[in-house]
């Protein structure tokens, strides 16, 4: 049948749906019986803080606070209007912003002359002057740095891969240069930002003023561990009125957190006491946690109406923060923030079941009469297993893409039988290793304990000799497909993904399914069928 790639849009979004719901679903091409790849959908799984971020966002909002952004990017001269005499320890754990200079590149004989030799002519005179009025304009940033190879290369007449070597070899200022820092820096705290938006909004809008930002912070830390990171989210509101008391702070601490499933919660005051706060107001909350106990979870107080004066910010402000890492770390179960934010660059383990799971024959027929054809081998082992050879019995008799076949499974030697005694080993993962086992008291814990992968050896080769003799069915010929004395996954169709390899390797775990099948399967063209009285 030949495949309709509008009919497998149509059947893949019928089936999508479901496939959602399920969490994973094999969907094929309808009524298509070729090789066309079988794909699995599957519900994807969001990142533990970005999941943390949005059900922020969304008790917030239910709380009556509006979404706000507050600036990222802050002057340091703002950093000690909040700050005050604290602002030199504070700058301290920030990091300033800094960028690469302009270089003035002057343009004399010998650059003149090693741009010619590149582009093996001399440079006329309207080019020469044309390439310092470009490089001018880049020092006076009326070129953009992504612009200006692209500028040199129109005024060159050359490609801009002649151009970078031109920048490279003859002008060495472009190589030599050293960032230089301003005076900006990144935003250490939601603060920073909090008092530059109520500035411009508190006398334009109507108070009380709720509002709310989850958004990231930066702090210059000695490094990085367990419970600290360089870059981090702050989960931060504001609430700014006439008659607005630290009691709102209590209030707005105990609804948010309760949506997270704390319970009680105690209030403390806070030591470090910032001076952007009125003395005495900062206070740490604590809550109870079903799992977890007692946690310190977020802080918050009123800011200091000498700060707020700096801004000319005429009401009471309250300000809570909260910090999402160690809430996410609280709600997964986590010990390490560095393994929740970027589990990449810590592989975590992988059980039993999951292995189990990534397990796969790595060759199987592609027809649903090739897959009949496997069940048929398997059927016809099983029965005739302890038969001495030479034998040899029926399996399956059809049509195999188009052409009439004939199956049997066979031992051609004497002094043995028709399947070896590992034929019937199943495979399980047992303590991250993956071990092919027969039913016998010797494997009990594994067989009690591991987790099966429904993989049979049997099964495996009966799959594998199905997909060959398909292969040779398609060109006209019959072929033998024989599974000797197993030592690899490989050798017996066995597939194991990569990462379970390199996850075992890592942990000096074994992979063992050695063991003898001596399994002999031969198909042969049978021309005296008609392909077409024959059903698949």
């Amino acid at each position: 049948m030949r495949f309709d790639p509008e009919a497998w849009k149509r059947h893949a979004r019928e089936d999508f749906d479901a496939a959602w719901h399920e969490g994973s679903s094999v969907i094929t091409p309808p009524g298509y019986g070729g090789t066309y790849p079988r794909y699995t959908y599957r519900r994807a799984s969001p990142h533990p803080i970005a999941e943390t971020i949005e059900s922020l966002r969304q008790v917030y909002l239910s709380m009556g606070f509006d979404e706000a952004r507050v600036p990222l990017i802050i002057e340091e001269k703002d950093v000690y209007r909040q700050f005050g005499p604290e602002a030199s320890a504070v700058l301290d754990r920030v990091f300033y912003l800094g960028g690469l200079p302009r270089p003035n590149v002057g343009i004399a004989r010998a650059q003149v002359d090693a741009i010619g030799s590149l582009l093996e002519r001399a440079l006329s005179r309207q080019e020469e002057d044309d390439l310092r009025e470009t490089l001018h304009a880049y020092k006076k940033s009326l070129i953009d740095g992504d612009e200006l190879t692209h500028e040199i290369a129109r005024v060159l007449s050359c490609d801009d891969g002649l151009v970078v070597r031109i920048l490279d070899d003859v002008f060495p200022e472009f190589k030599n240069l050293v960032p230089e820092s301003s005076r900006m820096t990144l935003r250490s705290h939601m603060t920073s930002g909090w008092f530059l938006s109520l500035a411009a909004l508190w006398e334009h809008a109507p108070v009380p003023l709720r509002l709310f930002s989850v958004d990231r912070c930066f702090r210059r830390e000695q490094e990085e561990g367990p419970t600290r990171l360089m870059c981090y989210h702050s989960a931060s509101c504001v609430v700014a009125g006439e008659d607005i008391t630290l009691e709102e702070g209590k209030a707005v601490s105990e609804a948010l957190l309760s949506a997270f499933g704390f319970t009680d919660f105690r209030f403390r005051p806070d030591e470090k006491r910032s001076k952007y706060y009125i003395p005495d107001t900062q206070t740490e909350v604590y809550a109870r946690h079903p799992v977890h106990d007692w946690v310190e979870v977020a802080t918050f107080g009123m800011y200091s109406p000498s700060a707020l004066g700096e801004y000319g910010i005429g009401i009471p402000v309250m300000n809570l923060g909260l910090g999402v890492e160690r809430l996410a770390m609280i709600r997964y179960g986590s010990d390490d923030i560095r393994r929740l934010t970027m589990p990449q660059f810590f592989p975590g383990t992988l059980s039993d079941r999951e292995i189990a799971r990534a397990v796969t024959l790595r060759e199987e027929p592609a027809t649903p009469a090739g897959r009949r054809c496997a069940r048929a081998v398997a059927d016809a082992a099983t029965m005739h297993a302890a038969e001495p050879g030479p034998c040899s019995f029926p399996a399956w008799e059809g049509i195999l893409c188009g052409t009439p076949v004939r199956v049997v499974v066979e031992e051609p030697e004497s002094g043995s039988k028709l399947c070896g005694p590992a034929t019937f080993n199943d495979i399980y993962a047992y303590r991250g290793a993956v071990l092919g086992v027969p039913d016998t008291e010797k494997f009990r814990e594994v067989r009690e304990h591991g987790v099966p992968t429904g993989i049979r050896y049997l099964d495996a080769a009966a799959h594998l000799a199905a997909a060959r003799i398909e292969e040779a069915a398609r060109c006209g010929t019959g072929t033998t497909v024989q599974t000797k004395m197993v030592k690899l996954p490989s050798e017996i169709n066995v597939k194991i993904p990569d990462y379970v390899m390199r996850f075992m390797t890592d942990r000096s775990i074994r992979v063992d399914v050695r063991g003898p099948v001596f399994l002999t399967v031969r198909s042969e063209i049978d021309r005296e069928q008609d392909p077409e009285s024959t059903v698949i």
